[in-house]
């Protein structure tokens, strides 16, 4: 260590103690955060050096390289974190170090003006990222030389209110910080060269200045990888997306479907390059799942699995922001009501849907793929969201009644194949697509020509609630209320006709089964006998399944209507013992179930089925 001299007593300004302990104590949830601020401010020091020197050359010309090294000892427990930046003078020790809360950033950035804020890269924003070292320092020592100046001075502090400044030597610029740490478990075990490696490439890695170890062995390189969303769009090859990718995602099996790759200025600067994965993934809807952003400031890592950034139901976007506008020492508590947050976050939501869109316009296939994988994510959206339901309702896809299971319709490309005299959007939900594909109550429309789309995913439920129209058309259940149709005058008579042919039938029935509401002539039906309808604002009877699978079993359940087809010739039989006033015996019990079954919803009393089911058969 370089000569000391009569060393000058300072005490801190500001409430010192408190205001000292709380950073150390508070300010950080991670004891291994001090090590970022240090390498942080050394690298802001290198960029103030390199800014300077533009217009005054000769302060760097006695050393040119700019960098940082580090050294541990394991043996002594310290660790020394030197750059070749800028430097300290005695006044700016005095107020950068001696006052807390002081940013010589700051001001450094306030001087220079807007026209040059631009060119130089600086990271300190409060002045306090200094002080988290006595989190696990007992004592620090400063030694630095500013740059242009001969004079080198000493700040020595243990944390505890004062600190002392004395005159000393250094070589050349710069400053170096030697931290003599605590002697507690948690604070000896940065006195490794494993340790202070793993944190650095964690936080540091892709800090532009060069980071060196200075190992026992050799010195090595710890930062040489590049901030591949900080470069032009243009300049990055698929390759290099691909392979970061596979870095940050953690993903070495499969390669992004698309991607987006922005850089944003004006009254916020930030970068982005966020992923679309082409496989879902593995914890996508555990309640330990994770957001796939992770969020930088300057360069410098601040946290993964950012979930201020996106809505859940955007959580598989994987990839990278970075922003100029956050502190360093930004907590997750302060993302969340946070004004820079939510403009990067409505900025993020507009690329990723319109990256979807650019996927689902130019490349079908592939989104279909993509589909496949996270739509159900996607549908999410419209749950307690009516920022983006336009953009979501185009990115929408359904199997159909027109284009099948194999294949995918959109929203648009099915209004584009509507009858002239369809009035709404049909579609059915159902437990899977073989029991939506064999409902009964797709038989008329079929007849008909109407398509009707499939929605067989728990989701689709809840999405109904904000998917209510689209251009212009309102969505219909074809499981509940009345469907039209658009009959013609020749089929409206019929109908009515059968409703008064069959009036006996229905009474028998609905007096047979009183768990019914009621029972009606149907104008779904072709070749089933019956089916169970509901009221229209009734709840349907897969979000029933979904409620009891959910554990509100005992939630009270609306009660079914029952339709008969009135050409069928079941119907036409027990419409002749109705009318005979015979007894209808075991055929309502039959019928009922049979129409639970056809929706895929479980019998109230299976036996008593079974029992009436063998009797008739025998």
């Amino acid at each position: 260590m370089a000569t000391e001299k009569t060393p000058e007593k300072h005490e801190f300004q500001t409430e010192v103690r408190e205001l000292l302990q709380l950073m150390i104590h508070s300010l950080y949830s991670h004891k291994e955060i001090f090590l970022r601020e240090l390498v942080s401010n050394a690298a802001d020091a290198l960029d103030k050096v390199r800014f300077e020197a533009i217009s005054k050359p000769e302060l760097i010309s006695e050393n040119p390289e700019l960098r940082i090294d580090i050294k541990v000892s394991e043996e002594t427990k310290t660790i020394v974190i030197e750059d070749s930046g800028v430097g300290m003078t005695h006044q700016e020790l005095m107020d950068n170090l001696g006052t807390i809360a002081r940013s010589g950033t700051k001001a450094f950035m306030k001087n220079l003006g807007a026209g040059a804020k631009n060119d130089v890269n600086l990271i300190g924003q409060f002045g306090v990222g200094f002080y988290s070292v006595f989190m696990v320092a007992h004592k620090v020592e400063v030694l630095t030389r500013k740059a242009g100046s001969e004079e080198a001075w000493l700040w020595t502090s243990e944390g505890t209110g004062d600190y002392e400044l004395a005159s000393s030597e250094k070589a050349t610029r710069g400053t170096q910080i030697t931290i003599y740490l605590k002697d507690e478990d948690d604070c000896k075990e940065y006195a490794s060269e494993w340790k202070l490696r793993s944190i650095v490439q964690k936080y540091s890695e892709f800090i532009t200045h060069p980071i060196w170890l200075q190992g026992a062995k050799e010195p090595e390189r710890l930062n040489d990888k590049t901030a591949l969303w900080r470069r032009s769009a243009k300049e990055v090859t698929d390759e290099q997306h691909h392979e970061f990718y596979r870095q940050i995602a953690s993903e070495h099996q499969s390669d992004p479907i698309a991607w987006s790759h922005t850089h944003t200025e004006g009254t916020q600067e930030f970068w982005s390059l966020v992923y679309i994965p082409s496989k879902a993934p593995f914890n996508l809807f555990s309640a330990e799942r994770t957001h796939g952003l992770k969020l930088y400031v300057k360069r410098v890592f601040i946290m993964d699995d950012s979930k201020e950034l996106l809505p859940t139901w955007l959580r598989f976007v994987r990839g990278v922001v970075d922003s100029e506008d956050l502190p360093l020492n930004v907590s997750r508590e302060l993302l969340q009501n946070n004004k820079v947050i939510a403009n990067i976050k409505k900025h993020l939501v507009k690329k990723t849907l319109e990256t979807l869109q650019n996927l689902a316009d130019n490349k079908p296939e592939e989104y279909a793929k993509f589909w496949k994988e996270l739509g159900l994510v996607l549908k999410e959206g419209f749950y307690m969201n009516w920022e983006w339901l336009v953009e979501l309702k185009s990115l929408l896809r359904f199997n159909s009644t027109f284009v099948g299971t194999d294949q995918l319709t959109s929203l648009k490309d099915y209004v584009g194949r509507m009858k002239e005299n369809q009035k709404d959007i049909y579609y059915i939900t159902g437990e899977n697509l073989s029991a939506i594909q064999t409902s009964p109550h797709l038989e008329a429309f079929k007849a008909k020509g109407f398509e009707v789309l499939f929605m067989n995913d728990p989701v689709d439920e809840f999405m109904m609630n904000g998917l209510q129209d689209f251009d212009g058309k309102t969505f219909k259940d074809i499981t509940r209320g009345d469907v039209e149709l658009e009959k013609t005058e020749d089929e409206m008579k019929a109908e009515d006709q059968a409703t008064k042919d069959y009036a006996g039938l229905c009474k028998a029935l609905a007096a047979a089964l009183p768990e019914l509401d009621s029972v009606k002539v149907s104008s779904r039906l072709k070749d089933s006998p019956c089916c169970l309808t509901r009221k229209e604002d009734a709840m349907s009877s897969q979000m029933e399944r979904i409620m009891a699978q959910m554990g509100n079993a005992g939630a009270p359940k609306s009660k079914r209507i029952l339709e008969i087809n009135a050409d069928h010739p079941i119907c036409k039989n027990l419409q002749k013992k109705a009318d005979a006033g015979e007894s209808l015996g075991e055929w309502p019990t039959v019928l009922f179930g049979q129409s639970l079954l056809a929706e895929g919803s479980p019998l109230s009393n299976p036996g008593a089925y079974v029992a009436a089911v063998t009797k008739l058969l025998s």
